[in-house]
């Protein structure tokens, strides 16, 4: 059998690798299972988002190809929105409609990387980005967090060479939950434009940001698309995972080969989700703030479970994640395989998010608390203080 050798090389999806560690365990129902593993909500649509989008059903075009960059009408929302939230000028000309965020990665690697290039990834990185590399023969450069989970821009600059094309940062951070600082980030971007690199900018979990200020001022730079490559995702916001909307926001030029992109993969990203992700931005803004609020009172309850949990330290949290480090002697893939058994409690191990071998992965577990109430945070740190192994 014929086998892509870069994909086969990729490792397997690890949310899809950890359920298979469910097959053949019994949960009771005084122990059921605590699916912590992936970030993505639970519950469907608001009931107005759902009506909306039964209305738009009704209309043909909804059934029918659109434009491969996206409607129009969203692109300008979009664009509002985040000069709204950022400052500075941003048009709908400098954006794009992807179906769902990790395709508005892969389309912004596909215009700057070739097989045998380099893209600089903080570890613990997002493992899809890793993974889409290494199928494209693109290198993954390992940028090693400090103890505070974040990067540092002067090691990633040791990290360059004539092949590297472009640093990643995810803020909110997956898996770590950390929340990047305004002069973190722009020191980055300043660091990328001397070097002549793209800094991809990637806030899937813009939304659940805990302070109400901007995360950055990137977009105020009026040659900001020189350099920033922006990632979204209406997936999180507005409970459309299932429906798959991100966006890009760029240069038109880079647009028009994200677009030859784009047409060979999906055409044109889903009309219905597309519709549902416009009827959000123009009519959820309250809703929205709701879920943040819910969401943080969440940070909050996970924090102060596991002040109260010996030997376990709690290394960040932010969005949907945190970012344990445990006490056990075990790697964190045997202790997370563990959990399922011994506690019915389902989470990845850190091991997942790093290059293979990182031993500060082998050390911490990556819980996605948006997944539980404050009753479900609690029920979590009861089991994990209850373990034995």
């Amino acid at each position: 059998m014929l086998i892509n050798p870069a994909l086969a090389a990729t490792p397997a999806p690890p949310v899809m690798e950890a359920r298979r560690w469910l097959e053949g365990v019994a949960f009771t129902p005084e122990q059921p299972l605590l699916n912590l593993s992936q970030a993505a909500p639970v519950l469907p649509p608001p009931a107005p988002l759902q009506e909306a989008m039964v209305a738009a059903l009704a209309d043909p075009a909804t059934h029918v190809y659109g434009p491969v960059l996206g409607l129009p009408a969203l692109r300008a929302a979009l664009a509002m929105r985040m000069t709204e939230i950022y400052g500075g000028t941003i048009d709908a000309a400098q954006i794009a409609i992807t179906s769902g965020c990790n395709q508005a990665f892969c389309a912004a690697i596909a215009t700057l990387a070739s097989p045998g290039d380099g893209i600089i990834l903080p570890v613990p990185w997002y493992f899809n980005h890793a993974m889409w590399l290494t199928q494209q023969g693109i290198i993954p450069q390992p940028l090693p967090c400090g103890p505070d989970m974040l990067p540092c821009p002067e090691q990633a600059a040791r990290l360059i060479t004539s092949r590297t094309r472009a640093i990643v940062l995810v803020t909110p951070n997956n898996p770590t939950g950390v929340e990047y600082p305004p002069e973190l980030i722009t020191a980055f971007r300043d660091m990328a434009r001397a070097h002549g690199l793209a800094l991809i900018l990637d806030e899937t979990y813009r939304d659940f940001h805990a302070s109400p200020d901007a995360p950055h001022d990137l977009f105020t730079d009026p040659d900001w698309e020189d350099v920033v490559i922006h990632l979204y995702s209406f997936s999180k916001a507005y409970r459309l995972t299932g429906h798959r909307v991100g966006a890009v926001a760029t240069s038109p030029a880079r647009l028009r080969e994200i677009e030859k992109f784009l047409d060979c993969v999906t055409i044109c990203p889903t009309g219905l989700g597309q519709r549902a992700a416009l009827w959000g931005l123009e009519n959820l803004r309250d809703w929205l703030a709701g879920e943040r609020a819910e969401i943080l009172h969440r940070r909050a309850a996970l924090a102060t479970a596991f002040d109260a949990l010996n030997g376990w330290d709690l290394r960040s949290s932010g969005a949907y994640f945190g970012y344990a480090a445990h006490p056990f002697a075990q790697d964190s893939e045997t202790l997370a395989r563990h959990l399922v058994r011994k506690a019915g409690v389902l989470v990845l191990p850190g091991s997942m998010f790093g290059p293979q071998g990182d031993t500060q992965g082998a050390r911490h577990l990556r819980i996605a608390f948006a997944n539980a109430d404050s009753a479900g945070i609690a029920e979590l740190a009861k089991r994990l203080a209850n373990l034995d192994l």
